[in-house]
């Protein structure tokens, strides 16, 4: 296969599905296939790539193919820019609005497999105005004049994600990743024709999220509440158990610890019947050993409970006191 003869195999893989209409006659099929891929975006410009796959069964094959890849930039590029800016001002008079093709490219590839040794060829542009963005997203006449797929070519057409495909003429052999037709197959005009909605907007998935971070924003308060009371009640134990260094010893005559344990029964009361040990202890002023002296003999008479709430005690009065 000579460059020449690859060059018109390309030319006229183009000119058959962009060009000519649903009923020219087919052509022999051709020693290659052809995949074309078009990825509508949602402002209705359509991202193009146009895949020619050509099997490189001789050194006279690859040569060819070496010969062609060089001259790709210089000769053929031009030639697949100027043909799809010919079909996109044909396709924007029928559809009376404008398009564009841009950002134009060619790339070649020698790929091996079980299967033997291929020359790939991919031209990709940007088409703008491709489908009409009115709240939905229609596909048809920018194929005005309908299109041909030779025997084992294929049609692939992918939309945005989350949309959703309402209609699609004639229906695609298969849709998966995108919506896609096997040749031999002659669309009509306007055709393929495919309608794409758009998503509503998540109402429930967003009334989940809302929950879902209230939950975790409520458990994040109780955990701080809980830390802030650890916190203090660690304050509470520390002072409890902590003996200053130095601190005196006090001797309280019988007279002062009974003055001492009334005014601690004096000191509940006023508490609504109960108060840490450790509270009590910054409320009189007292060495903890003073204090602790006189709830334990408030105990043994019984005019108090000693109630253990974690690593500290909880003081009480006894219910026959109040």
């Amino acid at each position: 296969m000579s460059p020449v003869s690859i060059s018109r195999l390309l030319f006229l893989a183009i000119l058959l599905a962009c060009i000519l209409p649903a009923g020219a006659a087919a052509a022999p099929a051709p020693a290659y296939t052809t995949t074309y891929t078009i990825t509508v975006q949602e402002d209705g410009t359509a991202l193009w790539q146009i895949e020619y796959r050509t099997p490189l069964a001789s050194d006279d094959d690859l040569l060819a193919f070496d010969n062609y890849t060089r001259d790709l930039p210089a000769v053929y590029l031009p030639q697949v820019r100027d043909l799809m800016q010919h079909s996109a001002v044909q396709a924007s008079v029928v559809a009376a609005r404008p398009m564009a093709i841009s950002n134009v490219t060619g790339t070649t590839a020698v790929q091996t497999s079980p299967t033997g040794r291929y020359g790939i060829v991919l031209y990709s542009f940007s088409w703008s105005g491709f489908a009409r963005p009115d709240g939905s997203l229609t596909i048809d006449d920018a194929f005005s004049g309908g299109l041909y797929l030779e025997k084992d070519n294929t049609l692939i057409i992918r939309y945005p994600y989350g949309w959703t495909v309402a209609q699609a003429e004639p229906a695609p052999d298969l849709q998966r990743d995108g919506l896609v037709w096997y040749g031999m197959r002659a669309f009509g005009p306007g055709e393929p024709r495919v309608v794409l909605e758009k998503p509503s907007f998540p109402l429930i998935p967003v009334i989940g999220a809302i929950v879902i971070i209230a939950m975790i924003l409520a458990g994040f308060l109780v955990f701080r509440a809980y830390k802030r009371l650890a916190v203090e009640r660690d304050r509470e134990k520390e002072d409890e158990d902590r003996i200053e260094v130095g601190e005196p010893a006090v001797i309280l005559s019988d007279a002062e610890e009974a003055g001492l344990e009334e005014r601690i029964i004096t000191l509940l009361v006023n508490e609504r019947g109960e108060q840490y040990q450790s509270g009590i202890i910054r409320s009189l002023g007292l060495p903890k050993s003073t204090v602790s002296s006189a709830l334990n003999n408030l105990h043994r008479k019984g005019l108090i409970q000693k109630i253990r709430k974690g690593r500290e005690n909880l003081i009480r009065i006894a219910p026959d006191v109040r």
